[in-house]
């Protein structure tokens, strides 16, 4: 290779080389800028105690974070938020450090704030879900209490039933969200008046309660169906929910529509087997048929009684 070549080749390597570089490096800076901003808010937020100094005794305090203000860094990160800075939805003015009282005072986003209206997020039917909310027994006893983080926590809300987990799965995590009010009397006295409900004794009517409280969401008997939503949002009265057993127990079972309904539309995608997936994750007493092989049972039961009488008649000839 000719010397004069060789060095124009390592010129032009080296320069790539400075512009790859710079570019990497401008990315990681924005890239870090981002984290630097949430760290420093994490940095007190992330922890049950934090630290500031008091200027005017020259005193450095230490104090605990209010359970309420306190994040969990790892389920933040892991939720359906985890990628967005603190300053996305909260005021830049939280910056600053102390805060500002008034910061507090602040009406919170609700969903459609982001979410409504946006073609990108229009397979979601955020729209729908906000009408069906206004509905809610939620929304109409405590309307100016009760919104979208009172079950869904902006800092750790992950979407469940869609990420085509197993069922227990979904069915522990949504079930904790209705728990941690209803289980809990300091969070439930913060939207009722009422005395907190024993759950155990209002669900005293229902057989082998712990099979089923492991097995079956509370919103299955606790909500309306909804065929354009995957999760009902209309909670209704506890007079009004679901109290008979053949709901769920019986070929066209409840559970279709509600629990097992991204599965079974699943299902019907790849082979229009729609018990099949009942049958993978759970059995339900009742529910689990399939009419072909009813038809077959009934046809061998039907050869087995011809085949009895026949006999019998054979039996009768012979003896004459």
């Amino acid at each position: 290779m000719n010397p004069s070549n060789f060095k124009h080749i390592i010129l032009i390597v080296s320069f790539l080389c400075t512009v790859s570089f710079g570019f990497g490096q401008e990315t990681n800076e924005k890239n870090q800028s981002g984290s630097d901003k949430n760290q420093k808010c994490l940095k007190c937020h992330g922890n049950h105690t934090f630290k500031y100094m008091n200027e005017d005794f020259g005193l450095e305090i230490k104090e605990a974070m209010c359970s309420n203000r306190f994040i969990d860094t790892i389920a933040f990160a892991q939720s359906n938020h985890g990628m967005f800075k603190c300053t996305d939805c909260h005021s830049p003015e939280y910056e600053s450090f102390p805060h500002a009282g008034n910061l507090r005072m602040g009406l919170m986003y609700a969903c459609n704030d982001c979410h409504g209206g946006d073609p990108e997020y229009a397979k979601f039917h955020f729209d729908e879900i906000e009408e069906a909310f206004y509905e809610s027994m939620h929304y109409n006893r405590a309307p100016d209490a009760f919104n979208c983080w009172s079950c869904h926590n902006p800092h750790s809300y992950k979407t469940q039933a869609s990420k085509g987990g197993k069922i227990s799965e979904t069915v522990t995590y949504d079930n904790n969200i209705c728990l941690k009010c209803h289980a809990d009397i300091s969070q439930f006295e913060l939207l009722t008046e009422r005395e907190n409900i024993n759950i155990l004794k209002t669900h005293n009517w229902l057989p082998n309660q712990e099979l089923h409280f492991k097995n079956v969401r509370c919103i299955e008997c606790h909500t309306q169906l909804n065929d354009s939503l995957l999760i009902s949002h209309v909670v209704m009265p506890k007079e009004n929910a679901i109290r008979e057993c053949t709901k769920c127990h019986s070929e066209n079972s409840r559970l279709m529509a509600s629990l097992y309904k991204y599965k079974s539309m699943e299902s019907r995608k790849s082979n229009g087997f729609i018990n099949a997936v009942i049958i993978n994750e759970s059995y339900v007493i009742g529910a689990n048929r399939n009419k072909y092989l009813n038809i077959l049972s009934v046809i061998i039961f039907g050869l087995v009684l011809s085949g009895i009488f026949i006999h019998t008649l054979f039996r009768i000839f012979k003896r004459k």
